[in-house]
């Protein structure tokens, strides 16, 4: 029977998560507003420094376990897969919001998901579309001409990080080791972010603060948000998971005001409430399809 402490504990572990998540866009954007690092180098050091502290964490819990070799767990799929992620969210966060960028990411990589799971043969209800549509029309909108529009490349980047993102979960549903296998992608994702990295070593930009930030990402809001989110997720539902995910882009916007100095427009409010409000709907109706 779960006890008040026990919820008390699964609340303040799924907040730190949602934290851990909202903080990489935050910690990307402060990093590459004012050029304190290039988008390259900001990518291999948040990939290498996630692979550090996710190995550190597998040490400590296999300290009395046969160590699982980094080299079979995860998949280069996914390592493609996450790299791709990583490497079009620095990039594209070079000229677009903090906020209006993770509202971006987060609706494709739920779009993403959906269209991915009607290729396998899903076929939506009719409230499932009606959440698609909105979430799609709330993705159109930020793109209407006005003073306040996003730039393209700065969204599409962002749209990309987010198939990316999508198809990096879907290849991890179901491991039996998520943690191991998260490192064993982190790790095994280095290599393409260090090819990367020498593909621009033109724009070679690397200061204190921006190796600071992307450590800070990697380790911390990468490394350890998706450690505390994977021993947390197992004490929420499927449909409780995907809604307390749609605190992250409200919070990351939260952090662009208060840490970027980025305002927070009526474009913004409106497409986030046609995005989170339809992807809330099909939440809502798999969870109805599922009772």
């Amino acid at each position: 029977m779960p006890t008040a402490f026990s919820h008390y504990h699964t609340f303040l572990l799924t907040t730190i998560a949602m934290l851990a998540f909202a903080g990489n866009s935050i910690l990307c954007r402060l990093a590459l507003k004012d050029d304190a690092i290039d988008p390259g180098s900001y990518t291999l050091l948040r990939m290498l420094s996630g692979a550090l502290f996710l190995i550190f964490l597998l040490v400590l819990k296999q300290r009395h376990k046969p160590a699982v070799p980094l080299f079979k767990a995860g998949s280069w799929p996914a390592a493609l897969a996450l790299v791709v992620y990583a490497a079009t969210l620095s990039f594209g966060y070079i000229s677009i919001d903090t906020g209006i960028g993770a509202l971006v990411l987060f609706g494709c990589v739920q779009i993403s998901m959906i269209a991915i799971s009607m290729f396998h043969g899903h076929r939506l209800t009719v409230w499932e579309v009606v959440g698609v549509v909105l979430a799609f029309a709330g993705l159109v909108y930020m793109l209407v001409p006005g003073q306040t529009a996003p730039s393209l490349m700065g969204f599409i980047l962002m749209a990309i990080s987010g198939i990316a993102w999508g198809v990096y979960t879907l290849l991890g549903r179901g491991s039996a080791n998520p943690l191991g296998d998260t490192a064993g992608n982190f790790v095994k994702g280095c290599i393409p972010a260090a090819i990367l990295t020498l593909v621009f070593i033109s724009e070679l930009n690397v200061t204190l603060s921006g190796v600071i930030y992307a450590v800070l990402s990697g380790a911390l809001a990468s490394g350890a948000g998706y450690a505390i989110w994977y021993a947390v997720v197992t004490k929420l539902g499927i449909s409780q998971a995907a809604v307390v995910q749609l605190s992250v882009p409200i919070i990351a916007a939260a952090g662009g005001v208060v840490f970027v100095g980025e305002p927070v427009t009526y474009r913004f409010i409106i497409a986030a409430t046609l995005v989170l409000g339809g992807i809330l709907i099909v939440i809502l109706s798999k969870q109805r399809g599922a009772s």
